[in-house]
């Protein structure tokens, strides 16, 4: 059981590369699970900004609706009437067209024709 004073003994650059790669193959494994786990963390984080995105599209979408339904003409007069308001509608012939130029000015009606 004894070694003979013939045989090689393992030098020890074997033991210091054996444990130098030991090292390498645990920091890649530790990297490899930091990655991983930052890799799905930014999936949730890029899951959260569309469900963000898709809830704010709703809103733009239904709150166009609600714009869509207050400036409807039928229920803005239904809603005058049932207020008891005195506006009553303008017939069609006395509407008049303006010019461009008379818009410019800053008086709403004008006496000259």
């Amino acid at each position: 059981m004894n070694r003979r004073r013939n045989e090689t003994r393992t030098h020890f650059s074997v033991f210091f590369s054996l444990i130098l790669a030991a090292t390498i193959v645990a920091a890649g494994g530790v990297l490899h699970a930091y990655y991983k786990n930052r890799q799905v963390q930014i999936s949730r984080e890029i899951d959260a900004i569309d469900h963000r995105v898709e809830q704010d599209r709703l809103d733009i979408r239904t709150t166009e609706m609600r714009m869509d339904q207050l400036l409807n003409r039928f229920a803005i007069k239904k809603q005058i009437e049932s207020n008891g308001s005195k506006l009553r509608p303008i017939p069609v012939g006395l509407v008049e067209e303006m010019d461009g130029i008379a818009s410019a000015r800053r008086s709403v009606a004008s006496v000259s024709p």
